[in-house]
């Protein structure tokens, strides 16, 4: 599995509209849902079943529980340089848990839904790097 390769999985998925909780290409998907259609189609099953979330379980949770997760699954990085392929997860606030995520698509660039919108490639402008709060990347299965 190449940088390529995840980048245009995720790409594959724009267009895809927003529905909190999904993960169907074409159907319907949220942040997680975006990365977790991408994993299981480069890498196949998820190695543990999502569980319901709601809307705002960011701004009730202690910790970090994306960024707790995606550290079982994913490879962290520092907050340096962003390479293509990268998992991208935002904090919406000071003092909230991060909750958003997105992969980074080429430099300035990245993939992620939104709701209200269809999933997109958007630019990572300054407003979402000043809420950048981690960086991994897909595991090297070699």
């Amino acid at each position: 599995m190449t940088p390529e390769d995840i980048i245009a999985e995720a790409r594959s998925w724009i267009g895809t509209p927003y529905a909190h909780q999904g993960s169907l290409k074409g159907v319907g998907c949220d942040c997680i849902g975006l990365v977790a259609g991408v994993w299981r189609a480069l890498i196949g099953p998820l190695p543990l079943s999502l569980p319901p979330y709601a809307p705002d379980w960011a701004e009730v949770a202690t910790g970090e529980p994306l960024a707790e997760a995606a550290r079982v699954h994913l490879v962290e990085k520092s907050l340096g340089p962003i390479d293509p392929a990268d998992v991208l997860l935002f904090r919406w606030q000071p003092g909230v848990a991060a909750k958003h995520v997105a992969i980074a698509s080429r430099p300035g660039f990245m993939v992620h839904a939104h709701d209200g919108a269809c999933v997109s490639e958007v630019a990572l402008s300054p407003g979402w790097r000043r809420k950048l709060a981690f960086r991994f990347s897909f595991p090297d299965l070699g």
